[in-house]
C-alpha cells in the first residue's frame, strides 16, 4: 500500500495564521506535515503563497472555497489562482439552503458541480465537496449523501470529514466502501470532538486508513483538529506526533 501524505488544514490554526502567517506555517513545517489545505488567503497573493509554501518545504493539498468561486467568469481567475499555487484540489466545504434543502436541489447541485468537473479536467484540477453533518441527516425519506454522490459525476472529489460523519449518525467505514476511488482527500478528524486528539476518541483509524489506502483513491490525508480549550497549535501537533505513532 502506498504512504499517504499528511496535510493539515489551516482553518485549525486560523486565528495563529490571522497573528503571525509565516510563524504559523514554519511550525506546522517543523512539526512534521507536509502539506496544507488552505480555507482563506490572509490577504497573500498566489505568488507569495508558492514561495511561502515552497520555502517551508510544504505542498498545497487543497482550498476550501466557495461554489461562487467556480461558476461563471469567477472559475477562470480561480484556475490561475491554484495554478500558481501547484493545486488541483477545489473544494467546497458546504453551500448555501438553495442548493441543499431538498432532494430536488441536491440533485440539481449534482448537475451544476459535475458540469464544473468536466470544465477544470481541462487543468488536472479536480473539484469536491466536504461533509458536515446535515449531509447525513434524512431529507424525503433518502440521505442527501447518497442523493449527490449517486447523481455527481465520478471525477467529483468525496472530501470525506470522518469526525463530521460519525456525528451525523453515517459511518464512515461504510461510506468509502459505497464510493470507492472517490475519497482522493480525507479529513482526519477525530469523534468525540472534545478528544485531545486523533487517535484518542472512538474512530477505527485502522480500518479507515486500510481503506484509504486500498480502494479509496487517497492522495491526502487532512487533519482538521480543535480541541476545546487547548491551544490550536499544541492540538495539530499532538496529531501529527499520534499519527506518527500509527505509522502514518
Amino acid at each position: 500500500m502506498a504512504r499517504i501524505p499528511i496535510a493539515l488544514q489551516l482553518y485549525s490554526v486560523r486565528e495563529d495564521c490571522a497573528k503571525d502567517f509565516l510563524g504559523t506555517i514554519k511550525a506546522v513545517s517543523e512539526m512534521g506535515y507536509e502539506g496544507v489545505e488552505f480555507a482563506g488567503y490572509y490577504n497573500k497573493d498566489a505568488k507569495e503563497l508558492k514561495k511561502i509554501m515552497d520555502d517551508f518545504g510544504l505542498k498545497v493539498a487543497g482550498t476550501h472555497i466557495g461554489i461562487n468561486t467556480l461558476l461563471g467568469d469567477e472559475l477562470k481567475k480561480t484556475v490561475e489562482f491554484n495554478s500558481i499555487l501547484g493545486n488541483k484540489f477545489l473544494i467546497i466545504p458546504g453551500l448555501p439552503p438553495e442548493y441543499i434543502g431538498s432532494k430536488s436541489a441536491w440533485l440539481n447541485t449534482a448537475k451544476i458541480i459535475s458540469e464544473i468537473a468536466k470544465e477544470l479536467k481541462l487543468y488536472n484540477m479536480y473539484v469536491g465537496y466536504h461533509n458536515h453533518d446535515i449531509e447525513f441527516k434524512p431529507l424525503e425519506g433518502e440521505v442527501p449523501w447518497d442523493v449527490f454522490f449517486g447523481a455527481a459525476d465520478k471525477d467529483v472529489v468525496m472530501q470525506l470529514d470522518i469526525g463530521n460523519a460519525i456525528y451525523g449518525g453515517a459511518n464512515p467505514v461504510e461510506i468509502l466502501k459505497r464510493y470507492p476511488g472517490r475519497a482522493r482527500t480525507v479529513h482526519i478528524k477525530e469523534y468525540p470532538f472534545t478528544a485531545p486528539a486523533v487517535g484518542e476518541g472512538e474512530v477505527s483509524w485502522n480500518e479507515i486508513f486500510e481503506l484509504c489506502e486500498t480502494i479509496g483513491n487517497t492522495e491526502w490525508y487532512i487533519v482538521e483538529y480543535e480541541t476545546p480549550g487547548r491551544p490550536p497549535l499544541e492540538s495539530v501537533r499532538r496529531c501529527i506526533e499520534n499519527l506518527k505513532r500509527m505509522g502514518k
